[in-house]
């Protein structure tokens, strides 16, 4: 970055290095008017670039003054080929940058070459951050006309002070709704995935209205069914939505489509269910208000042949036939399709619409449940893991979004531990915090009980849904037989007793002997090969003499086990002290000091450790916990600080160093087992012995009135258990996370024996 003297000021080597300023589209660009300031006003920095670049021939400048700037947003979508493209190119995000100088906002362009800052969370909505080079892309369709485009950055800290009573300095920059700098796209995607509906353009208001069917025909689907090939036109379907899928955005470079969405209902009548598919421009309009129970009168609709490789859900009635030979499409056009909600109080008996059927099961009924089971649960949460990231495919974009986390029904000591991905509700997604109670529709079932420990957790699947608030008047609370059935959660019974009637409060913490036992953690972290996303990005750990690797393993020797234990006396942050034990072999002693290289990545950063929970600060724990926001959003007061909140990880963690088989390399890794004596049904269970396999602990069975051995009496078996692996050949598998802002940690994960790599 360009200092007062215009020479190159020092920085990271990712933020400071002259990017190279890629040939770009000069086509398309809708920019606002680059004129001069007059002499009324204060000075605004974004001005006199806008005025430097004008005067200058060449196409990047330097600003004559560099100055801090602050982050408002970071606004993601897809850029278009260029029409000199011959061949198809991957698909490639841009990110248009909003910035204050404290006189105006203005939108900015975001060099491709810059795109890591944001993948590494070191770009980020209120940050300061200085602009070392710039430049303009020109209208060159409309005179005066064009955006000004970020070549080169230096990304500071968080900013104390942040406005956001800056006007824009382009008006253009604030019509609703929100478009792209760039490309012929009318709306911009979520920041860290593309299930997710964001922005303006996704409307809410869709209200039922009543219909007068004294001049509309109805056709049943099984009736559709025989005819639609010898039609032309097709009568109105009359219909309830059993499913809904989430969201699936199809956008690619070479396609002109300006909202290319998609998304399944699955609607039924009395003779039948089959699927519906919604298209492009109709999501946006319709996706947000339409919900699992509605009834929905289709008219103008078209039919088509179904998709020969999409497997259905489950229908919820096992007598209502599935009807997979048709799918039924709904467009803005061709033609535009007439969607109406009817009111549930103009539903009549005789059109014998199914009633919704939920498969509520309990965490004691899990246990006998066969693989690829699909079922609904509904609890308490009682620990919600940190927002994560996993490719969808090799040398691409694409991500998928999810979170870990456990949910308590109160029918057995163990919890749901469910994946859960995104649902395309990232309003609840973004939004769930321990104490809460959660409805988790059409989970899958994953098991596996020839491993030990026995594997079982529930994943979503592509038609789940999830409730945490506002449980009155949602779908389940009608399926009166649940709160009958003795096998029903807890949770479920309340819920549908409260939706009858009984006094309901939304926001307010649960208050009964069952739910006040609880332990409630809020962790970052879980067992996960290789972490991507916002919080938790893939990094290449160098190796000397090798190329570099993202696959975290690591084959060697357990060399040092140290564990580290911080105590807090009080939340208020009074005097600390480490706890210590320690476990040095003698090959260690003989081999550290002639070393070829030592990687030191044990430290565990704050937001790495999982904390107590505390209801009057869910909004805040909820905000670290989650991906970074698009747009920046002013905090309530003077938030607190990670450390102020007390650790659910009572063991501490444990500093491991492997050493390379060959005696030259050795690496310092972190391990972090589970495990809370307060409330066994928040661990991962596992036998003390292989704890080290599983990333685990549990202490020795006991009998009677035993009291569970303390935290202390745990880590010591543990560093007793690391003696007997002393000079033993072991592969093991890292978990690497970048954290952003060049923070890495590396996890020990598990540990193999060559004689046992099952």
């Amino acid at each position: 970055m360009s200092g007062e003297s215009g020479q190159p000021e020092a920085g990271p080597s990712h933020a400071g290095l002259d990017w190279p300023n890629p040939e770009r589209n000069r086509a398309g660009v809708p920019g606002g008017v680059i004129r001069r300031a007059g002499a009324q006003g204060p000075r605004s920095w974004i001005q006199k670039v806008l005025e430097q670049i004008m005067d200058s021939p060449r196409q990047c400048v330097t600003p004559s003054e560099v100055v801090p700037v602050t982050v408002l947003a970071v606004q993601r979508y897809l850029l278009e080929d260029e029409p000199r493209d011959t061949v198809p190119k991957p698909p490639l995000y841009c990110y248009d940058v909003t910035i204050s100088d404290g006189v105006y906002q203005e939108k900015c362009y975001l060099d491709p070459s810059l795109n890591s800052l944001v993948y590494q969370n070191i770009l980020k909505v209120g940050i300061q951050m200085r602009i070392s080079r710039v430049s303009c892309l020109y209208n060159e369709k409309r005179i005066g006309q064009g955006i000004l485009c970020i070549d080169n950055v230096h990304c500071g800290e968080t900013s104390d002070s942040i406005s956001l009573e800056t006007p824009f300095r382009n008006r253009a920059h604030q019509e609703k709704p929100e478009r792209p700098l760039r490309g012929g796209k009318s709306h911009y995607l979520a920041l860290w995935n593309n299930e997710d509906p964001y922005g303006d353009i996704w409307l809410t208001d869709k209200q039922p209205e009543e219909h007068n069917f004294s001049d509309t025909k109805i056709i049943s689907l099984s009736h559709l069914e025989m005819t639609w090939t010898n039609r032309r036109n097709f009568p109105a379907l009359l219909v309830r939505i059993l499913h809904k899928s989430k969201l699936r955005y199809y956008g690619k470079p070479d396609k002109k489509m300006i909202e290319p969405y998609q998304t399944f209902l699955e609607v039924a009548d009395s003779s039948g269910t089959v699927s519906v598919i919604m298209w492009n421009a109709l999501c946006p309009e319709w996706y947000k208000s339409l919900r699992v129970g509605l009834v929905l009168l289709l008219q103008d609709y078209s039919v088509k042949k179904s998709y020969p490789f999409r497997i259905q859900p489950v229908p919820v009635d096992p007598q209502i036939k599935l009807i997979s030979t048709m799918e039924i499409c709904l467009n803005l056009r061709d033609p535009p399709t007439n969607i109406i909600i009817i009111p549930e109080k103009q539903v009549k008996p005789e059109w014998r619409l199914p009633k919704l059927n939920h498969r509520f099961t309990t965490r004691s009924e899990l246990d006998d449940m066969p693989e690829n089971c699909i079922c609904d649960v509904i609890g308490l949460l009682v620990f919600v893991g940190r927002v994560q990231r996993s490719k969808k495919k090799e040398n691409r974009e694409d991500f998928w979004s999810y979170r870990w986390i456990h949910i308590a029904d109160g029918t057995s000591e163990q919890p749901f531990i469910v994946e859960l991905f995104s649902t395309s509700q990232p309003e609840i997604f973004e939004n769930i915090y321990p104490m809460a109670y959660f409805v988790c529709t059409q989970l899958k079932v994953v098991r596996n009980d020839n491993q030990v420990p026995k594997l079982l957790y529930l994943t979503t699947t592509n038609e789940s849904g999830v409730f945490i608030t506002g449980h009155r008047g949602q779908p389940y609370t009608y399926d009166a037989k649940n709160a009958n059935r003795p096998s029903t959660s807890q949770a479920a019974r309340v819920e549908i007793q409260e939706s009858n009637g009984k006094r309901h409060q939304d926001d307010e913490p649960v208050n009964s002997q069952y739910f006040q036992t609880t332990s409630t953690n809020l962790s970052l972290s879980n067992k996960i090969r290789i972490l991507q996303g916002p919080h938790a990005n893939p990094v290449a750990v160098p190796q000397p003499g090798a190329s570099v690797q993202t696959k975290g393993i690591k084959p060697g020797m357990p060399s040092i086990f140290n564990r580290r234990a911080n105590t807090n006396a009080s939340l208020q942050g009074k005097a600390r002290k480490t706890i210590s034990d320690r476990w040095e072999s003698q090959l260690w002693r003989e081999k550290k000091f002639g070393l070829i290289d030592h990687l030191h990545y044990s430290h565990v950063y704050p937001e790495s450790i999982p904390r107590k929970f505390m209801f009057e600060h869910r909004k805040f724990l909820s905000e670290q916990y989650n991906s970074q926001p698009a747009k920046y959003v002013p905090p309530e007061g003077r938030p607190p600080k990670l450390d102020d909140f007390k650790s659910a990880r009572s063991l501490g963690h444990f500093e491991v160093t492997i050493l390379g088989l060959n005696h030259e390399i050795a690496i310092d890794v972190a391990f972090l087992p589970m495990y809370c004596p307060e409330d066994i049904r928040t661990s991962q269970i596992d036998t003390l012995l292989t704890s080290m396999n599983y990333s685990c602990a549990y202490p020795q069975d006991t009998t009677g009135n035993d009291r569970l051995p303390g935290p202390r009496a745990v880590a010591g078996d543990i560093i007793k258990a690391a003696t007997e692996l002393d000079r033993v050949h072991i592969v093991g598998i890292l978990d690497i996370c970048n954290l952003g802002n060049n923070k890495v940690e590396v996890y020990l994960h598990k540990i193999y024996s060559p004689e046992n790599t099952s």
